[in-house]
């Protein structure tokens, strides 16, 4: 997988200047996300991974990978100065702080439930009386957060975790993990759908310039198209049907 073409001569030392101040690519990963990221903090893989080093190629900039263990400590190291890019769904709640590009990997956000139970559809989850497990600063916690009228979001470190142990009702979290979460744990099972679909993009601070952010934007539209994103996925063991269509 190469790429690599870099931005015009004279633009690149600006954008590297504005994106990196301190002269090293700071990108904050998330190892929560296993459709996102794999491995260790010593040795961290996926398509985020990949991304920034990508972006730091082009700017002729070493990368230094911070990694995480939730998104929440991810758009953390963003907002504290820690951290140049992140790795983050998009949503309202992050906008005021983070300049998104558009979303390079869309999952979904799914329930699950105790296999007797009597919610059968995503619609049954928003009830009085149903507790919903959630990774406390995840997209799916901001969004059900935002949405539900009846239901009650219970945070945890994990939200399968928080479900099981606290006899929940459901518990939230992202398709692919949750779908092996249901496989090792037959008295569980997936609702059938998505209560969300989660635009996971590219970021940095609305502080940086704007010729900055267009860069990251055009860059990431390049690499979905170019086959980088789709490559990226299948090395990691993902579906390239993740693929975020063009903006």
């Amino acid at each position: 997988m190469t790429t690599t073409p870099s931005p015009a001569p004279s633009a690149a030392p600006a954008l590297a200047a504005d994106l990196a101040p301190t002269g090293v690519l700071r990108a904050s990963v998330n190892l929560g996300n296993p459709v996102l990221a794999q491995g260790t903090p010593e040795a961290p893989s996926g398509i985020t991974v990949d991304l920034a080093r990508e972006i730091g190629a082009r700017l002729g900039l070493p990368v230094e990978l911070l990694c995480f263990d939730a998104a929440r400590k991810s758009f953390e190291a963003m907002a504290d100065g820690r951290a140049d890019l992140c790795f983050l769904a998009v949503d309202p709640a992050r906008e005021t702080e983070v300049a998104f590009t558009a979303p390079y990997v869309v999952i979904e956000g799914v329930y699950a439930v105790p296999r007797g139970s009597g919610l059968t559809t995503v619609e049954d989850v928003d009830a009085p009386g149903v507790r919903i497990g959630v990774k406390q600063g995840s997209a799916y916690d901001l969004f059900l957060s935002r949405s539900l009228a009846h239901a009650t979001v219970v945070r945890g470190e994990e939200g399968v975790d928080t479900f099981r142990e606290e006899g929940l009702e459901a518990g939230a979290g992202i398709r692919q993990p949750m779908t092996s979460y249901v496989a090792r744990n037959p008295e569980v099972r997936l609702i059938e759908g998505r209560f969300m679909e989660i635009r996971q993009a590219v970021g940095t601070t609305v502080t940086r310039a704007p010729e900055t952010v267009a860069f990251l934007r055009a860059t990431v539209e390049e690499l979905k198209a170019n086959g980088f994103v789709a490559e990226s996925l299948r090395r990691a063991g993902q579906d390239e049907a993740l693929l975020a269509p063009p903006a």
